[in-house]
């Protein structure tokens, strides 16, 4: 019997889900598309794969899935499928796409690169809530900076992973770090080929010591060097931070 691949393009809104990933207990994204592709495939098992676990509370503007399916989906039954998931899907999920790939196409291990934001918030706004960490201490964004660039200069990050977390290789490929600021917002960009668990939320929050003047831009490269999650800064909240973007090669799509 032939089975069919499929990705999904979509975005939610964290602040209600433990998380992408299924699991006893929690309510997570994975497990409400899964229900709802139950549903709408006919009763039939659904088992997704995403790009990646995003923690409890954590954003995302562009997320991708993918299922395997006996059925063979059209252009035009993909469209009615995405139009049926989002009339029950709640609203903190967005379905954009669906669209066939080639049976070796991986939304976690195709994947070419991967980009976040973290938003902190400068002001007392209301409307930040839930979006944003509000932060109103000052800040040395210039130090900040000069700190965020030297990320790209390494490529283990033990000192940013998350502890216990079992992974074969701490090694990442950091191609943008830095820090913009827009209206009230100051905001942490940064882009790599894969990243630890935890890690922007800990790169954040060491870079936060830097501009309040707690840690100095040489004693930031000896945690970078040294390796030692310890020594470097508290993970900020995970409600300012977004998955951004997700960058597959176009091959794995199929015409």
């Amino acid at each position: 019997m032939e089975n069919n691949r499929y990705f999904l393009h979509l975005a939610y809104n964290g602040s209600t889900f433990h998380g992408w990933q299924a699991q006893k207990n929690a309510h997570s994204v994975q497990e409400e598309i899964e229900n709802s592709l139950f549903l709408i495939l006919g009763n039939q098992k659904i088992k997704l794969t995403g790009a990646g676990r995003t923690d409890t509370g954590v954003h995302a503007r562009n997320y991708y899935a993918h299922f395997n399916s006996d059925l063979l989906l059209d252009e035009e039954d993909l469209k009615q499928m995405v139009y049926r998931l989002n009339s029950i899907l709640p609203d903190s999920i967005a379905i954009f796409n669906a669209f066939r790939v080639k049976d070796d196409a991986h939304a976690r291990f195709s994947a070419l690169s991967r980009t976040y934001q973290y938003f902190i918030c400068r002001d007392y706004d209301p409307f930040a809530v839930g979006f944003s960490y509000r932060l109103t201490v000052p800040l040395n964004i210039d130090l900040m900076n000069e700190a965020a660039s030297l990320i790209m200069q390494y490529s283990d990050f033990t000192c940013f992973a998350k502890s216990g977390a079992q992974t074969k290789t701490n090694n990442c490929l950091v191609t943008v770090s830095e820090w913009v600021i827009r209206n009230n917002y100051l905001i942490y960009r940064t882009k790599a080929n894969r990243f630890l668990r935890n890690m922007v939320r800990a790169m954040v929050g060491t870079l936060l010591d830097v501009g309040k003047g707690k840690l100095s831009i040489d004693e930031f490269r000896l945690i970078l060097e040294n390796g030692t999650r310890s020594d470097a800064g508290q993970s900020v909240p995970a409600c300012g931070l977004f998955l951004e973007d997700i960058e597959y090669h176009p091959s794995i799509i199929v015409p």
